[in-house]
């Protein structure tokens, strides 16, 4: 991986210099160097080389990504990164409109509607409506209809016989079931609803049609949804938007985009974690055999497989600053785009000793995976719930299961957002 210091000569932060400072003025130290990060695919759980460089040389950095425009400051330590999630002086809503600079094209998430690109006080609100969905209440309904979707599509991997592709049975169809049963989607529609979500985060750019197609679709069949469930009201997602939404508590402008926030992050990423997760489990056998003999070890397994699972490539949305704020030494300007780093932080020496180790006795699970402050995600609960029935229900089905090739074989996704296994041969 590149680590290319060179200027992009369009940024205006490179201009030339005027006169220098006169007798005795203390100037701050000039900003680093602008580093072009292409995002490039890598292979299996590998941590990104470019992240580690950073964190340990030059942890607040400058960088430029293969889109948009400029340049922006990249947060690699885990304590810089709780720092900038939860400081109000770090604004989501200010990136509206801006040819900041981006991995990629299109944006996955609507900038004008739902939690992403929003501030408190508006946040909030729009929060406080989607969390009344995802209730311990909602959890403990959910979690037995997951125990025995998991249970039935185990049923078919069994007659299907080894080898088996475990994506295709468990960790493809799974999370898209789970979801929908969530959201509230009928279904003989799960299926059409997963390939569409698959291609508004999988799309790369010279499909970037296909991705604007995506999302069309999606926001189509959330808004039919939506109109159904104020004709016959349901406890599920669906419902408590278009109630929310009825009760002019949120637009329906805002009640589809949350849905669509909803659908991606709970469809593709735990598709892609989940699988993941497994694949770490059966490249350290170890840890598979500890598992089976203390199940009760489970939850905090998840836990620590959050931490060290290279959930996703790059970056996700970034925050501008709001007035000059200092993070790690370095000042950063007010108008400055800042991307945090929750990979890089989620394997902080400082916080995580042996970091690149997979450790289900480690002291410290406090991870940033679903990230931090007001946009720590939602979903979290219910990601939390799914690896551990998916994981749970594979050790008992399976016992013996392991990898049918060898680890260097198994195939991961190319240029999406999310990285986990296209597929897990696996033999019992």
């Amino acid at each position: 991986m590149p680590l290319d210091p060179t200027p992009a000569p369009s940024d205006p932060a490179l201009a030339p210099a005027g006169p220098g400072p006169g007798p005795g003025h203390v100037s701050t130290p000039p900003p680093p160097p602008i580093r072009f990060w292409p995002v490039e695919d890598l292979p299996a759980l590998v941590p990104d080389p470019f992240l580690d460089v950073l964190a340990r040389e030059e942890p607040v950095a400058r960088i430029r990504l293969p889109y948009g425009e400029g340049c922006a400051w990249l947060v690699t330590r885990y304590e810089d990164v709780r720092f900038v999630t939860s400081d109000p002086r770090f604004s989501r809503e200010q990136v509206v409109g801006r040819a900041v600079t981006t991995m990629r094209p299109v944006p996955v998430a609507s900038q004008t509607a739902g939690l992403q690109y929003i501030d408190p006080p508006r946040h909030t609100r729009l929060r406080g409506v989607v969390a009344r969905a995802f209730t311990g209440r909602s959890m403990r309904r959910l979690r037995p209809l997951a125990e025995r979707r998991a249970a039935g599509l185990l049923d078919g991997m069994e007659r299907a016989g080894a080898p088996a592709d475990l994506m295709e049975h468990l960790h493809g169809p799974f999370p898209v079931a789970v979801l929908h049963d969530f959201l509230g989607v009928a279904e003989k529609d799960w299926h059409r609803w997963a390939a569409t979500g698959e291609a508004l985060l999988s799309a790369g750019a010279e499909s970037e049609e296909r991705a604007r197609q995506a999302a069309r679709t999606t926001r189509s069949r959330i808004t039919e949804l939506l109109r159904r469930r104020r004709e016959d009201p349901r406890d599920d997602l669906a419902g408590v938007l278009a109630r929310a939404a009825e009760a002019g508590e949120i637009t329906d402008d805002e009640a589809v985009s949350l849905a669509i926030a909803v659908q991606v992050s709970g469809g593709h990423a735990v598709r892609n974690n989940s699988g993941s997760m497994m694949y770490a489990l059966l490249t350290h056998p170890g840890h598979l055999h500890r598992l089976r003999r203390e199940p009760e070890l489970l939850p905090r397994a998840v836990e620590e497989l959050f931490r060290y699972v290279p959930h996703r490539n790059g970056v996700g949305i970034p925050r501008v600053a709001t007035e000059d704020v200092e993070v790690g030494g370095r000042l950063i300007r007010a108008g400055d785009v800042v991307y945090n780093a929750y990979l890089a932080a989620n394997r902080d020496p400082e916080v995580f000793p042996d970091p690149d180790a997979l450790d289900f006795d480690r002291d410290n699970l406090a991870h940033v995976a679903f990230g931090h402050g007001p946009h720590h995600c939602l979903a979290a609960v219910m990601a939390r719930m799914e690896a551990e029935v998916m994981i749970g229900a594979v050790l008992t089905r399976f016992p013996g299961i392991r990898l049918a090739v060898p680890p260097e074989e198994v195939e991961f996704q190319r240029r999406g957002l999310i990285r986990g296994p296209r597929t897990l041969p696996v033999t019992w």
